[in-house]
């Protein structure tokens, strides 16, 4: 043998995870020689030369005629039975047109078969065919007569070896990708004849030939085999004999592509190296990364042709390369809107995070997508690039931005209902059209009804308002709160513009601020007369919030934490001209101990500074006490109280609450311990805390977790309740 190698070049196809080559194999075919008898010639040479026409070379000579040709050819024929006859030769039999000298000849006159009549349709059997029998039958016990198990020999040889591989694999591995795609293990060893299990060990043989190419291992071989039981009754059994062979390494890795900025992007962004096993898995990944890290880096119509692996034998190694079609590196370009449109390209451009000019990214394109999405508007809409042909500055081309709407229904309603004990039952109704004022104009009506809450309100909200993500809204309302703590009738002109998250798009860093003014006629504790009367405040507030949140999630955070700070300066008249301010800090944080299983744990602490309570209107104090503060006392029931053990607010409070959320699937069972206190001074004393324990039940849903607290309040005093119940959407913090 020489000791050239011998290589195979192969189109290599990944499919299902595994490599199938297709190799072109040189083969070496001798050249059959056929090898005949010595006979006796018929005639002499001599003789078949005589026979042979003179031929006249003359180019000018002329041809004979039809007649002619068929005159000479009677005259030999009558010659010919001349000499049969003088030879005792018998004559041709008679034929149908009485023409012995025809050259195709007619059939014989006499011939039987010709003239017999044809057999009745009535004598053949018609009775259809019944295949029941060959048919495959169902997977009921009854159907499936016969039991089988299967194993796989050979993988042991993966175990020995692979853990000197670069990237090992064991025979567990092998199994375990065989058992998900398996016809014989979905079978449930069960079969309705041997036709059946042989046709599964088939399937089966293939499905391991292609996992072990997937695996590197081009050269494996599967044999299968049914042992056939000793005794009567037991099961048979499949053996897939595997033979891995040589496992092909990545001797060089190629890449037939134009020149690139960097020139090692391509190179740097595929994963295997040389020395690496060819696992298909593992290809198939750089591939695509490669598909998605060309876009990211100025070239957004970067293609992936088919891959070549060119193997050797000898060596047990492959020379990879890649085709790739990288496309003009590109920048920005102008945004272009088609279709049903919710608005116009101008719009467009405020949601963007990208100029014209700078170097393409797929990545700003997708967020152009999600921003589009989030407004609601649409019911389609894709973001594309196309190229322009116009050549940008920097020597890239520009790509064209466009953008596919179709306009969704702009009109929505929306409800939530929820009970707390100490609040009672509340429901809340939205109607909202969401772009009345392109672009992204709504206008917002809501009420509430319940057994303490009633009211009404009108918002105008005008979303990416001058700049992406920028909210601007105007409201007005009217609402009747009755309370253990007051009774107000309360009107408010308010105005805000924030910087907020939405489902689609968290953001770490979120705030908002505006104005508040309120005219509200509220029932208080008098402490001066000792009696219950009405007074009514006019405040004028300037709020503002900021919030960091880094978690997972809006609605079911599992990991991250929350800070948030909130600031009101305000000045109420009423009761005397007064100025003072309110703030609240507010963190939370969550831990994900486990699968299903997650901590989470929240603090709040609120001062008001400035002005003595009594001259604070009483819903613009403090309180605490309910589902969404300390669970196990009813709402603002916490802190001071008037002679009549009615809840008066206070200029500061403490709250924490604790949780162990544990979820199994759609479901959720939660643990707590809450605590808080309202005090009279502007600054919390953080004693006399109370606490409240209780257990949730949880049902998550696409739009959040439906909640089910039930709590009781820690060494219980006169007048509170032993269990309260609360229900609402999404988690108490």
């Amino acid at each position: 043998m020489s000791n050239t190698p011998i290589f195979r070049t192969v189109a290599a196809v990944f499919s299902l995870g595994s490599i199938s080559l297709t190799p072109a194999l040189a083969q070496d075919t001798d050249a059959a020689q056929a090898v005949q008898d010595p006979r006796e010639p018929i005639i002499d040479d001599s003789e078949f030369d005589a026979t042979i026409p003179a031929i006249d070379d003359s180019p000018d000579a002329a041809m004979g005629s039809v007649a002619d040709w068929e005159a000479e050819q009677e005259k030999l024929g009558r010659e010919a039975r001349q000499e049969d006859a003088e030879d005792g030769v018998a004559p041709l039999p008679a034929l149908q047109d009485g023409d012995p000298d025809e050259l195709i000849a007619d059939p014989p006159v006499n011939d039987p078969e010709i003239d017999d009549p044809l057999t009745p349709l009535g004598s053949f059997d018609v009775e259809p065919f019944d295949e029941s029998q060959y048919t495959e039958a169902d997977d009921s016990d009854q159907a499936a007569s016969l039991r089988y198990d299967y194993r796989i020999d050979g993988l042991e040889a993966l175990d020995e070896s692979g853990k000197t591989q670069v990237r090992p694999v064991s025979a567990d591995d092998i199994r375990s990708r065989f058992s998900d795609l398996s016809a014989l293990e979905d079978g449930d060893g069960k079969a309705a004849n041997g036709a059946m299990v042989s046709a599964r060990m088939t399937e089966d043989q293939q499905l391991l030939l292609d996992i072990m190419s997937g695996q590197g291992f081009f050269d494996a071989t599967v044999n299968g085999t049914v042992e056939l039981p000793d005794t009567e009754g037991e099961k048979l059994v499949v053996v897939l004999q595997v033979t891995p062979g040589t496992r092909y390494d990545f001797a060089t890795i190629m890449f037939d592509a134009g020149p690139v900025v960097p020139d090692d992007l391509i190179e740097k962004n595929f994963v295997p190296a040389i020395g690496e096993p060819i696992v298909a898995e593992r290809v198939l990944a750089a591939e695509a990364n490669i598909a998605v890290v060309l876009p990211q880096e100025g070239y957004p119509f970067a293609k992936t042709g088919q891959r070549d692996i060119l193997l050797d034998p000898e060596t047990g190694t492959g020379d990879y390369t890649l085709p790739v079609d990288t496309g003009p590196r590109s920048s920005y370009g102008d945004v272009v809107t088609t279709g049903t449109t919710a608005f116009d390209a101008h719009h467009i451009k405020v949601l963007t995070r990208f100029e014209k000019g700078e170097l393409y990214d797929s990545r700003m394109v997708d967020d152009l997508r999600k921003a589009l999405v989030a407004t609601g508007l649409f019911s389609i809409v894709s973001v594309k690039p196309s190229p322009s042909g116009e050549q940008a500055p920097d020597g890239t081309e520009y790509a064209t931005i466009n953008v596919d709407q179709e306009a969704g229904p702009p009109r929505t309603l929306a409800g939530s209902a929820g009970y707390g004990t100490g609040q009672g039952f509340r429901v809340e109704g939205s109607w909202t059209h969401r772009n009345l004022f392109p672009p992204e104009g709504a206008l917002i009506g809501s009420a509430v009804a319940g057994t303490q809450e009633q009211g009404a309100g009108l918002t105008f909200r005008r979303s990416n308002a001058g700049r992406r993500d920028r909210t601007v809204e105007l409201g007005i309302s009217a609402l009747h709160s009755d309370f253990e703590a007051y009774e107000a009738f309360t009107g408010r002109l308010s105005g805000r513009i924030s910087y907020d998250s939405t489902p689609i798009w968290q953001k770490r860093l979120t705030y908002s601020y505006g104005f508040e003014i309120l005219g509200t006629n509220e029932q208080d504790f008098n402490f001066a007369t000792g009696m219950r009367d009405r007074r009514t405040y006019y405040v004028a507030a300037l709020p503002g919030q900021v919030t960091f949140d880094t978690s997972d999630s809006l609605l079911n955070p599992t990991e991250g934490f929350r800070l948030s700070a909130k600031l009101s300066p305000e000045a109420s008249l009423g009761s005397g001209q007064q100025i003072y301010g309110r703030g609240l800090i507010e963190g939370t944080a969550y831990f994900q101990v486990d699968d299903g299983i997650v901590l989470a744990g929240r603090a709040r602490v609120g001062s008001i500074v400035g002005a003595k309570r009594e001259l604070i209107a009483p819903s613009r104090r403090y309180y605490a006490g309910g589902g969404g503060s300390v669970r196990g006392f009813g709402y603002q029931e916490l802190g001071p109280k008037d002679p009549d053990d009615r809840p008066i607010g206070g200029r500061s409070l403490v709250e924490a609450a604790a949780e162990v959320r544990y979820r199994f699937g759609d479901y959720g069972v939660v643990g707590f311990v809450d605590a808080g206190q309202v005090y009279t001074s502007s600054t919390p004393g953080f004693d006399n805390l109370r606490y409240g324990v209780g257990i949730g039940g949880r049902f998550y849903t696409n739009f959040g977790p439906l909640r089910l607290d039930v709590a009781t309040p820690i060494n219980r005093q006169p007048g509170e309740s032993r269990v309260s119940i609360y229900i609402s959407i999404g988690q108490a913090f």
